[in-house]
């Protein structure tokens, strides 16, 4: 653990003088405090009182301490002492200020930090990270302190993976298929007016021919895999709380890739009358005004799993109904995409069917293999293409501490990726993923026997079926195989014609 030093200086602001007991308070900090304050900590380590005055019925603490007795945590076992002390005398503590607090640790110089939450300042040197905390004594009593030093060591751990972003190992790749095609099948349907694009960025309107392609995979889903491994169909929300991605750990990073979701302040028309009146003068959308009347209350469903795990939360399942499947289609999933937006592969917003499993670890990892191998028959027998299995072993999984669990090849991603003749590049297009109890202890979900429960996922993007498909096999239903045409037909269905 890095070298941490804490100097905090509070303000203990008391009902009454203290002038007369200065004597008594001298000795307290004498003979009382230095052992208190040293509890638990190896010899020669802990809290020190650096300096303390007395002025009218105020008293200053100055403290200095390691990380084996962190300054807050002295001052709170300090206040315990001092409000025995002080009721003797009819004196009660009614406020502690923070008058500063201070933090240096040992920092890798390379990793930048430009602001933090309760940080008035923080500067960078000679090896050391110094913070400045904006914090008052209800911050530390919520363990505030605490929080942004594991903070700081998530954003270390996060910076030693960065690099690589995710470990990639090969695990399977397919024979060699026969490309069928080398142009890029998002601009071949906008020429044949399959496709438009629609009002929403990153946003497709799907004509009849590609919307008989994604039913035709959804059909192929449920007869090779859904149906045969016992699967029943739920329907997920796709408006997703704060109190949803806080259990499933999403509100730690998703701010930048979510689709916000605001409610009116009130549905007072009065209150919404000048933003009306603006439009009908205008013309014009007056989003500034809105923005002041409007609070956000989640966003739209970005992983899709994770508003299923409300329907269990807090509950104990018997042992005797696992392994638990359940599969949802029911609607669209967003993802704000910055600038990598990219044909009908890389989206705002896409289809997924979204294949839930649940149970005891071996349950789990099991059947993570047994659905792979229908995937493996789908894409080789049915789908005709080209591809490969990868392990992936995301960062973030670190940051929770999952990094060994990932080596043993127990949590984790197995990675479908399929060759697109056009660019010459790999496309991430199914994925299988062992989720360990990440979700059941987020969401309270117990097992009667007490055993340990674990959970996993697997999205299926009909849009990135679709494009590997139609990358390597081309738009015509004569060039793909004969199993597949027995769920698209020979002949896709046309509709629209335009003078």
């Amino acid at each position: 653990m890095p070298d941490i030093q804490f100097r905090l200086v509070a303000v203990v602001r008391c009902s009454g003088a203290l002038e007369a007991i200065r004597d008594e308070l001298a000795a307290f900090m004498r003979d009382r405090a230095e052992p208190l304050l040293k509890r638990g900590a190896p010899p020669g380590c802990g809290a020190i009182i650096e300096h303390c005055s007395v002025s009218d019925d105020t008293l200053e603490l100055e403290i200095r301490s390691d990380r084996f007795v962190r300054a807050h945590d002295a001052l709170l076992r300090l206040k315990n002492g001092l409000s025995r002390l002080l009721a003797r005398h009819r004196i009660g503590i009614r406020a502690i200020e923070i008058k500063s607090y201070e933090v240096s640790l040992e920092w890798d110089t390379s990793i930048k930090l430009k602001r933090l939450p309760f940080v008035r300042t923080l500067k960078h040197e000679d090896g050391r990270l110094t913070l400045v905390l904006d914090v008052d004594y209800a911050a530390l009593e919520r363990r505030i302190p605490d929080r942004l030093l594991k903070l700081l060591e998530d954003k270390r751990e996060a910076a030693s993976w960065k690099g690589k972003s995710e470990h990639w190992e090969l695990l399977f790749e397919s024979e060699h298929r026969q490309w069928k095609f080398d142009k890029d099948p998002t601009e071949e349907m906008v020429k044949r007016g399959w496709i438009v694009h629609a009002a929403g960025r990153g946003q497709w309107i799907y004509g009849p021919q590609p919307t008989r392609i994604f039913r035709a995979f959804e059909q192929i889903l449920i007869e090779e895999v859904l149906r045969p491994l016992g699967y029943v169909e739920m329907i997920f929300p796709k408006f997703v709380p704060w109190a949803v991605w806080k259990r499933s750990g999403h509100a730690k990073g998703i701010y930048p890739e979510v689709y916000y979701v605001c409610t009116p302040k009130t549905r007072d028309p009065e209150y919404w009358e000048d933003v009306m009146d603006y439009y009908k003068i205008t013309n014009e959308v007056p989003l500034d005004m809105i923005m002041e009347r409007i609070e956000p209350v989640g966003g739209m469903c970005y992983a899709q799993c994770p508003p299923f795990w409300v329907f269990i939360q807090g509950r104990t399942i018997p042992d005797d109904i696992l392994p638990i499947k359940v599969f949802d289609r029911s609607g669209t999933s967003h993802r704000y995409e910055s600038g990598g937006l990219h044909g009908i592969e890389r989206l705002d917003e896409f289809h997924r069917v979204e294949i839930v499993w649940i149970g005891t670890k071996e349950q789990v990892i099991s059947h993570a293999e047994e659905l792979r191998m229908r995937y493996r028959r789908i894409f080789d027998e049915i789908l005709d293409i080209e591809w490969r299995e990868a392990w992936v072993t995301p960062w973030f999984m670190a940051q929770e501490g999952r990094a060994g669990l990932a080596e043993l090849k127990e949590v984790g991603t197995v990675d479908f990726e399929a060759i697109l003749p056009y660019s010459g590049k790999w496309l991430e297009f199914q994925n299988v993923s062992i989720n360990g109890d990440k979700y059941p202890k987020g969401f309270s979900v117990k097992l009667q026997s007490g055993k340990e429960l674990w959970s996993g996922c697997s999205g299926v993007g009909l849009e990135r079926w679709a494009a590997v498909l139609l990358a390597q096999k081309g738009l015509e239903p004569h060039n793909w195989s004969d199993a597949l045409r027995r769920y698209t037909g020979d002949r896709l269905p046309g509709v629209f014609r335009f003078l």
